[in-house]
């Protein structure tokens, strides 16, 4: 791909992860980024998703609603109607003016709650979603079922990523919106900030994840955006599963916390294991993660503590 050429608009580019995609974008020196913010865009609206791909060759779509486990049993309703609203529209405008090339980013929750550890692109369709996360998990399917079927029909060149969870520097710590790392940090901060000798946590602990650092999952979705050109959904992962119990001991080392850790059983757990396969990326697009989680999580910690 001669990016030197492409002007290239990305959905989602003041977020968190957004802010890592353009980062790695610019080493590429496109001949354009276009990036405006959801306050000055609302990409709900058709119209507007019709004016923001006019003359864009490459579109990377990392615009939706999502966050922990929290936010998605609160409002279900507004994370399936933004996604599905959003990607709708936009995939349909893009092929409408004829964007060369467009990069949806899928999720991790559109995997059935009971899928092979660890969990394979062809598995997606085996099943339902955890509870929790089907509203965003459905939605973020359907702009997978939405692009094959443009692909199909009017040769759309689109692909999908799904991404394991994600973490690392300008993450959303609320604790009330955030996913699982941002919200232990947060809660471990505030405990020692109040020489509190404890923090609760949901669930039990139990539950496996396997997580990104955002630097990777950016670098992986350019390497994506120039090799891979298949409509078959492909994960990006490092596939090191751990349990949330030994996330959050690791987390209270790196930052010094020596408190009791309260498992509240009566909150829901979330997906049972989560480790998501790295195979066909690294075949595909030679994509391999470079930054090991403990190594992420100390960066991370950093970052957080810079910002306090």
């Amino acid at each position: 791909m001669k990016w030197e050429e492409k002007t290239v608009l990305v959905t989602g580019g003041n977020g968190f992860l957004g802010t890592a995609v353009i980062d790695e974008l610019e080493k590429k020196s496109p001949k354009k980024i276009i990036s405006p913010s959801s306050k000055e865009i609302d990409l709900r609206i058709n119209s507007n998703c019709k004016k923001v791909v006019q003359n864009v060759d490459i579109i990377i779509h990392l615009a939706g609603k999502g966050g922990g486990i929290g936010i998605m049993k609160e409002k279900p309703a507004e994370i399936f109607y933004d996604n599905i609203m959003i990607s709708t529209q936009l995939i349909h405008e893009a092929n409408c003016s004829n964007v060369e090339k467009f990069v949806a980013l899928g999720t991790v929750c559109s995997y059935p709650k009971f899928s092979p550890i660890p969990f394979a692109e062809e598995n997606i369709w085996d099943g339902y979603p955890e509870e929790t996360n089907a509203a965003y998990g459905l939605a973020k399917k359907m702009m997978m079922v939405q692009s094959d079927a443009y692909r199909q029909q009017f040769g759309f060149q689109s692909i999908n990523i799904i991404p394991t969870n994600l973490y690392g520097p300008n993450d959303d710590f609320g604790i009330s919106t955030s996913h699982v790392i941002p919200a232990i940090i947060q809660k471990i901060h505030d405990a020692k900030k109040k020489n509190y000798n404890s923090i609760g946590m949901w669930g039990d602990g139990s539950p496996t994840r396997d997580f990104l650092f955002v630097q990777d999952a950016a670098r992986g979705i350019i390497l994506a955006a120039e090799k891979y050109n298949d409509s078959f959904p492909i994960n990006i992962s490092n596939e090191e599963e751990i349990s949330i119990k030994e996330l959050v001991a690791l987390i209270a080392e790196l930052m010094l916390f020596n408190g009791d850790i309260k498992w509240d059983t009566s909150k829901p757990n979330g997906q049972p294991r989560r480790c998501v396969s790295n195979k066909k990326a690294e075949e595909k697009f030679e994509f391999t993660p470079k930054v090991t989680l403990k190594d992420g999580l100390k960066q991370t910690i950093e970052w957080f503590n810079s910002q306090q």
